[in-house]
């Protein structure tokens, strides 16, 4: 399938997906939203991809935010809530996908920007990268997840000064704060991501796929619940092929090889 906002190329396991509008710094507008969903669909039915690495086309921006023109013509409070619920439905579904997700932040990420790769399952960020939710230096407020999942990484009152203040901080910071994961040179972000999803690739899909609905359904129950759900989970995986599988080459003393079965 052919974009007009995004680049979607297969490398191996890996899909590499790359927001191409670099002339205005990735913002995102409603259509990039659109063709973000639909590749990220494709690739969650496509059985030979394993995991997913969104980043952003040059070296200034992963995502500099939402495309204010599109913001500032929006005729009702209605039509914002559209504009809104559109982009938290490809948040949603990359929350409630299978597969993992990386981002790899390799410039400003703010805004709709820093909300996009808050929906990813892990984020590296090149050094020079910097982080924000300047909304209210517009007059307005995140309204693509941010005051929902900013609190969730690092805890209301740092999610409050960032909201806020419309600071923007280094990655260094967000490293810190447990906004991202992994800071790295920017030269070899790319080289980075890469080698730590093929990593991912190469184990257990079945299993990788529980973690992540564990870890993402379990955040939002109560924790006896999220035990519970953690322990049905335990027992479908167990019954797996992979799961003989693997348990079958530890005591044999020899490489597992996973059908996702």
């Amino acid at each position: 399938m052919t974009y007009d906002n995004i680049l979607v190329s297969a490398d191996g396991p890996l899909t590499i997906i790359t927001i191409n509008r670099e002339r205005v710094r990735n913002a995102l507008n409603q259509a990039t939203i659109a063709e973000l969903l639909t590749a990220l669909r494709a690739f969650e039915a496509d059985a030979s991809q394993r995991v997913a690495i969104i980043t952003g086309a040059g070296d200034r921006a992963f995502a500099a935010g939402a495309d204010i023109t599109e913001i500032r013509v929006l005729p009702s409070a209605d039509a914002a809530r559209r504009f809104s619920e559109a982009a938290h439905e490809l948040g949603l579904f990359m929350h409630q996908m299978r597969k993992p997700i990386i981002a790899a932040i390799n410039g400003y990420a703010l805004g709709g920007g820093l909300e996009l790769a808050m929906n990813c399952d892990i984020r590296i960020a090149a050094e020079t990268a910097m982080l924000g939710q300047p909304e209210i230096n517009l007059g307005i407020f995140p309204g693509w997840g941010g005051t929902q999942r900013l609190p969730r990484l690092i805890g209301p009152g740092a999610a409050r000064l960032l909201c806020m203040t419309g600071d923007m901080i280094p990655a260094e910071e967000a490293l810190r704060l447990g906004l991202v994961d992994r800071v790295v040179p920017t030269a070899s972000l790319m080289d980075e991501a890469r080698a730590l999803a093929l990593k991912i690739a190469s184990k257990a899909p079945l299993a990788i796929s529980a973690i992540k609905q564990a870890i993402n359904r379990g955040l939002d129950m109560p924790l006896a619940e999220g035990c519970m759900y953690e322990a049905a989970l335990f027992g479908a995986i167990v019954a797996t092929e992979d799961a003989k599988e693997g348990t079958s080459a530890f005591l044999e003393k020899r490489q597992p090889t996973w059908k996702g079965q």
